[in-house]
């Protein structure tokens, strides 16, 4: 999967998923596919907060909490960052965010009816 341009540099290439590929990107759906998950990282979403506050956020008990940040920390959705006797935890980057805010534009196309224009090849022009 990569970050590449097309050569005129002004639109990311879409690459098609390889073995490797569609194994992390699974990985990675399936960690969002938990409602307590999901919570947690719209919170982060909002900005830093340490596993006592998105505890509290999510109505989990910080043990429980703690093993999610965990698992996202792993597959690279979160980092951790200490500040004294705690941790912060932010969103990994922007394509976290950017990944829960699609599924959310989507639920919401689904709810109301929307859709979009299918996507078709790029006009040929000059």
């Amino acid at each position: 999967m990569g970050h590449g341009t097309d050569p005129a540099g002004s639109a990311t290439v879409r690459e098609r998923l390889d073995a490797v590929g569609t194994a992390d990107v699974a990985a990675t759906l399936q960690a969002l596919a938990t409602p307590s998950r999901l919570y947690i990282l719209a919170r982060l979403q909002e900005g830093p907060c340490s596993v006592g506050e998105l505890a509290e956020a999510a109505g989990l008990e910080a043990s429980a909490c703690s093993h999610q940040l965990r698992l996202l920390r792993h597959l690279g959705l979160v980092t951790g960052r200490r500040h004294g006797r705690s941790v912060v935890y932010a969103l990994h980057d922007n394509h976290v965010a950017e990944l829960l805010d699609q599924a959310l534009h989507h639920v919401e196309h689904l709810r109301l009816g929307i859709r979009d224009a299918p996507a078709g090849p790029a006009p040929a022009g000059g």
